[in-house]
């Protein structure tokens, strides 16, 4: 019985990285806040657990670092706006290949949700 448990647990584990999501590409978002919504572009570049990219919205452009672990995104960007600077901070759920949506927080301007759709 446990060698039949053991051999079970090491084809799941062998099988997890089969699980995990890429989102390397183009994503259009549609952000809502309290102060307003937005539609940012972000193009990201999954490297394993890593993501890099840009932002291009409502902040310009920007530089845009994060992670990715099993059905969970996290990243941010610095940004200067209307005189203040701070971090456009974005976690959320990847729902399918071309689907994910979740939180924001851009500091003292405030916080919002967004979905997200792969081009």
């Amino acid at each position: 019985m446990s060698r039949l448990l053991l051999i079970t647990l090491l084809t799941c584990l062998a099988c997890a990285p089969l699980l995990a999501h890429d989102v390397s590409g183009n994503w259009e978002f549609n952000v809502d806040t309290a102060a307003g919504s937005g539609s940012p572009s972000f193009v990201f570049t999954q490297n394993g657990e890593k993501i890099t990219g840009t932002y291009s919205g409502l902040f310009g452009k920007a530089d845009v670092t994060g992670t990715v672990k099993g059905d969970q995104i996290d990243f941010s960007f610095k940004f200067d706006y209307s005189g203040q600077s701070g971090v456009a901070h974005y976690s959320g759920t990847i729902e399918s290949d071309k689907k994910m949506k979740g939180k924001v927080e851009f500091g003292e301007l405030g916080e919002g949700t967004w979905t997200a759709t792969k081009q």
